[in-house]
């Protein structure tokens, strides 16, 4: 695979048992290795990186490896999961791939196409399974929309809309999650609405992006910009804009699709989805359970309009690890052997991580170049 949309790669040898290193033991990382561990067919057997490796080797009762290298050289490992900062994503899967690994990678794949590209090429030449983290692929609700948008419920898609907003104070310590050269900034580290967006519109054709950082200078502050203003143009002619950021004193995280014959809203603030169609409105659950809804809803109102990373101390909410494990299970089969469903083959041909990269870098471009900038 040389450029444009990857092909889908041919599936994994089957395996009776996965076994598991883990690169990167903070707040994804290590709920990822808890939940193979309670996964049938599964083991984790080395994990690195991280304030907490030592701690997740003990409670997992797996080894420590002592370098990135023990830990892909091992004969002990069939599978990595590389959950370290964004920037390191490049070179921990083209690492693994050429020792025969498979590999699950979190989101961002990548900080920049070509970066991702090559990632992409490598496990093609290895003949190795690599799936990319888009959680969003594994939420009830947004399966269900998918699903409504494919029947034509809405009729034609035209028009879609996304806001992922908060106020972030002054920190004590800089996460690498606010900086650009460690996370991407806003547009990668949140990049699951760009990849939802295209899931749903097909794939953006050019953008145009205002913003900058504009309200968080200073010391305990990162470099990321606070303010982003997207204008989206798709492949098929619809058309769509997102805002981006830390900057907003009232933060919003939604997304509303107006199609010619109806409209979907998904309000992850009250964790509920609404169809509205010839006249009338429905709500719907976003996650699997009404208390996986409602814990995400009393989420967002204790944080009031603000904006939440994971911390590697904090403890995973339910409704997250349903989706992780939904997802983990994904991935353990298809190195199973068993075939990968049609509505999450973008996780594993490459298409969600190549768009999603594409958009987002695109999208930059447009900021530094102050005009509108077409996505190959």
């Amino acid at each position: 695979m040389t450029s444009g949309k990857p092909e889908l790669r041919r599936g994994a040898a089957a395996m009776e048992r996965v076994r598991f290193g883990i690169v990167g033991c903070g707040y994804f990382g290590g709920g990822l290795a808890h939940i193979l561990a309670g996964l049938e067919h599964c083991e984790v057997k080395l994990v690195f990186g991280g304030r907490r490796a030592r701690l997740l080797a003990k409670e997992l009762g797996c080894a420590q490896a002592q370098s990135l290298e023990e830990l892909m050289d091992s004969k002990d490992i069939d599978a990595v999961i590389v959950a370290s900062p964004s920037h390191l994503h490049h070179e921990n899967v083209i690492r693994a791939a050429r020792t025969g690994k498979h590999v699950f990678c979190e989101k961002p794949a990548a900080l920049s196409l070509k970066h991702c590209q090559a990632m992409l090429d490598a496990c093609q030449k290895a003949k190795v399974q690599m799936m990319v983290g888009h959680i969003y692929y594994f939420v009830n609700g947004l399966v269900q929309v998918r699903q409504w948008i494919e029947e034509g419920v809405i009729g034609k898609p035209i028009a879609i809309h996304s806001e992922r907003t908060g106020w972030e104070p002054r920190q004590a310590e800089v996460s690498w999650k606010k900086n650009n050269e460690t996370s991407g900034g806003h547009l990668f580290h949140h990049i699951h609405e760009l990849d939802l967006l295209q899931s749903i519109m097909g794939q953006a054709a050019a953008v145009c992006t205002a913003g900058g950082n504009l309200a968080h200078l200073g010391e305990g502050y990162g470099n990321e910009e606070d303010i982003l203003l997207l204008t989206l143009e798709f492949q098929g002619g619809a058309v769509g804009t997102m805002q981006y950021g830390s900057g907003f004193r009232w933060g919003e995280h939604y997304i509303k699709i107006n199609g010619t014959e109806g409209a979907i809203r998904i309000d992850f603030k009250r964790s509920k989805v609404y169809l509205k169609k010839d006249g009338r409105e429905s709500e719907h659950l976003l996650h699997g359970t009404e208390e996986e809804d409602e814990e995400r809803a009393s989420f967002y109102r204790q944080m009031d309009g603000g904006v939440a990373y994971g911390k590697d101390t904090s403890q995973l909410a339910a409704f997250l690890v349903s989706m992780m494990k939904a997802e983990m299970t994904a991935f353990r089969d298809s190195l199973r052997g068993i075939p990968i469903p049609e509505r999450i083959k973008p996780l594993f041909d490459g298409t969600a991580a190549y768009s999603s990269v594409a958009a987002a870098e695109a999208a930059l471009s447009s900021l530094r170049e102050k005009q509108w900038i077409r996505i190959d």
